[in-house]
């Protein structure tokens, strides 16, 4: 059975010029970002087709690199790069491309040749256009500078997002076993000034907004709210399972028990939970938010009446 094809689903063109040339790329399905195959070709002066009968050339090499005297500096990165991506444009037509991540690639190649005195004169402009573009480079990286082109950046963030949850969430609630240790709470009622029995599972409702705030919201970009998404409640607003029991067990759970380890650390290195409050802030702060300068005593009391 053949690969299916890959699809674009965004297209554009770099905010780059080589003389009046112009970039065109695109992002796929699959997440691959390409720059055309006649952009490439664009970009250093080469044809697809046609050689001078006084160049010596390498078989099977795109005309752009493949001239002998190359032949020395090109490594496996650059070789892989070189393999041609066949896919479906936004129109329907059928384009080929190469990996966008080999462009730098090729600039390292000329100014390396240069720089080794292996270019001739014919080959010199190609070192030039090679200089422009790595000093526009400089300043983004290429897979940037694709989404910006395409406009994929706009939900490049939340592709992210979503392969970190599918990382950390399981598909199916995973049976429960004991998770937090008697450690964790002992502290926790200690710094809060609460009884603690170890042998009472009963303990008061705000441990679990606590527990959001301490372990959830810090543990990684937007577990929390997707932990509340997929767990029903009962007739009371009662969670039905512990958030933990939707934790992969590659990675979510040992995540958390690391997490917890760290937590708990502060936590008996703290004498108050003020003290706390700003040891976790600034060494574990939640995703999302910024703390650039210290916690004063009033900012703790205003966070800990939103939690309670």
């Amino acid at each position: 059975m053949s690969e299916k094809t890959p699809k674009a689903t965004h297209e554009g063109i770099l905010n780059l010029k080589i003389g009046e040339t112009e970039l065109n790329c695109a992002v796929l399905d699959d997440g691959i970002r390409i720059i055309s195959r006649n952009a490439i070709f664009r970009a250093f002066g080469r044809t697809k087709r046609g050689r001078a009968r006084y160049e010596t050339r390498e078989p099977n090499m795109p005309s752009f690199l493949d001239a002998k005297n190359l032949k020395p500096l090109i490594n496996e990165d650059l070789m892989r790069g070189l393999n041609q991506i066949t896919y479906t444009t936004l129109s329907g037509r059928q384009a080929t491309g190469y990996n966008a991540e080999i462009l730098p690639l090729l600039c390292d190649l000329y100014l390396q040749a240069r720089s080794d005195n292996l270019l001739n004169k014919r080959q010199l402009p190609l070192a030039v256009a090679a200089e422009i573009l790595v000093r526009s480079l400089s300043k983004i990286g290429i897979i940037a500078l694709v989404d910006e082109a395409t406009g994929y950046q706009e939900i490049r963030d939340k592709i992210a997002l979503q392969k970190i949850l599918e990382m950390y969430i399981a598909k199916e609630l995973k049976p429960w076993i004991k998770t937090f240790p008697d450690e964790f709470y002992e502290n926790l009622f200690r710094l809060r000034n609460w009884q603690f029995r170890p042998l009472s599972v009963k303990r008061p409702v705000v441990v679990g907004k606590i527990t959001n705030d301490l372990i959830y919201k810090r543990l990684a970009p937007g577990i929390l709210k997707e932990l509340k998404g997929i767990t029903p409640r009962d007739e009371k607003g009662r969670t039905k399972h512990r958030y933990f029991q939707r934790l992969t067990e590659n990675i979510g759970h040992p995540k958390l028990r690391e997490h917890l380890a760290s937590v708990t650390a502060l936590m008996k290195a703290s004498s108050t939970w003020q003290i706390f409050y700003r040891l976790i802030q600034r060494a574990l702060p939640q995703y999302g938010t910024t703390l650039e300068l210290p916690l004063r005593d009033i900012e703790i009391e205003k966070m800990d009446k939103e939690i309670e």
